[in-house]
């Protein structure tokens, strides 16, 4: 299994970088689309369509990136859209995690399978943005979610239980802690810190040159909490239909969905704090 893991994620580093330093940012666009709709054929099948409609899923989403694309938004600064889209999240998140398990298959189908569609077009069109607006500044909201993840798992094998009662999320994800959680804030705001410090056109940087280092922080952490919720919805959904990760596209790693899952409120929300 960890052997799959390494070899799986050496073959992505290999396209995903080249694509990244690219000089023009249309081979990562590309690649970010693919696995964009690949998310949204595991989402047809989360979601009980069969071959046929998880591939119209697919058809739908790219006709939807594509139309952004040909319609010039990813040059375009959209800062109402973006709050919109990050209210949305942040409402939408708090009210299916409110619901759990058992509300999930309440929701019609075809609302849970449009707002999926939404969710992932979203997050392509706010990754693709951030491309443009350049390399640094999309990798500084890359690895805040990574940092965020890496932090949340060793210290919730650390000190999970040792100073919270409960679980985080115990019908939904019994492995996650509260402690996960924190580890993962602090190692987001050593981060920011570190990396303003450093210099560089980042979220960071931004965010601190218009709004000061407190209100910097507090972003920080709001995007460290929301890249649980994304993580945590996934999970809702996977344990609804029944399975254990959203696919085996990725070997080792399980599904596309399962790799991206915190970075889908993430990105837009990161869009909608550098436009406010």
């Amino acid at each position: 299994m960890l052997k799959q893991r390494v070899i799986t994620a050496i073959v992505l580093l290999a396209i995903l970088l080249p694509a990244l330093f690219y000089k023009t940012p249309v081979p990562f666009c590309l690649l970010a689309l693919l696995m964009i709709a690949a998310g949204a054929w595991e989402w047809g099948r989360l979601n009980a369509l069969g071959q046929g409609g998880s591939i119209g899923m697919v058809a739908l989403c790219v006709l939807a990136c594509g139309l952004s694309w040909q319609g010039g938004l990813l040059e375009k600064p959209l800062p109402i859209f973006w709050d919109v889209a990050g209210a949305a999240w942040v409402l939408g998140g708090a009210w299916l995690l409110r619901s759990g398990v058992a509300g999930w298959p309440r929701i019609p189908r075809v609302l849970r399978l449009a707002g999926g569609l939404v969710a992932l077009w979203l997050a392509w069109l706010a990754i693709a943005q951030a491309r443009v607006m350049g390399i640094e500044f999309l990798l500084s909201v890359l690895v805040l979610v990574w940092v965020a993840d890496i932090f949340a798992y060793f210290s919730g094998r650390t000190f999970g239980g040792r100073f919270s009662k409960g679980k985080l999320a115990p019908s939904i994800s019994p492995g996650k802690s509260w402690e996960g959680v924190w580890g993962g804030m602090a190692g987001v705001v050593a981060l920011s810190l570190a990396w303003s410090f450093w210099g560089g056109a980042t979220l960071y940087s931004q965010l601190t040159e218009r709004h000061g280092v407190a209100v910097m922080l507090l972003a920080v952490i709001f995007l460290a909490a929301m890249s649980v919720v994304g993580d945590l919805v996934e999970s809702l959904v996977k344990r609804s239909a029944g399975v254990k990760d959203s696919s085996g596209l990725l070997p080792g790693h399980g599904g596309v969905l399962d790799r991206i899952d915190a970075l889908l409120p993430t990105l837009p929300l990161a869009m909608m704090l550098v436009s406010l």
